[in-house]
């Protein structure tokens, strides 16, 4: 700060030892010491009050900066998040649609499957023709409509 050599200081001290003499010089030697040592300390402090300003003034640049990261993730999660679940909605939504249809289409089919051992109508019969079973006793309809042969009809 100050370019102050050692030839420099002999002759300030040369100086004060001559105008203030040598019974005083010893005790303001003493007194400007403690002097400079207060001002080097009130030096010290400021110093350190300033880097500790400018620490917090970084911290607290990064911690709003954290903050909007922070916000900006979350938002975007957030958003994510109500994409997937109204994509998740209407996928139910047309899986339940689907499940009533399906279950729409398995009741007519139950509806119009005939039973267990059933003929099943023909579209056209009126009445379905009874099936013949085992022993061949029973004679179906249209032999029993026919005249036999050499039979007249009335």
């Amino acid at each position: 700060m100050f370019d102050i050599g050692f030839t420099e200081l002999l002759v300030i001290g040369l100086v004060a030892l001559i105008v203030i003499g040598p019974e005083r010089l010893p005790r303001l030697a003493r007194t400007l010491g403690h002097l400079a040592g207060r001002m080097q300390r009130y030096v010290a402090d400021v110093k350190s009050d300033i880097n500790r300003e400018i620490e917090l003034d970084e911290l607290r640049k990064m911690r709003d900066s954290v903050q909007s990261a922070a916000s900006d993730i979350e938002s975007t999660v957030r958003g994510e998040l109500h994409k997937t679940e109204s994509e998740l909605n209407a996928a139910a939504g047309v899986a339940a649609s689907d499940a009533q249809a399906l279950g729409a289409e398995v009741s007519r089919a139950q509806e119009a499957a005939p039973a267990i051992g059933e003929k099943p109508a023909l579209p056209g019969d009126d009445a379905p023709a009874p099936v013949a079973q085992g022993s061949g006793a029973e004679v179906p309809r249209a032999q029993e409509a026919a005249p036999a042969i050499g039979e007249k009809t009335a």
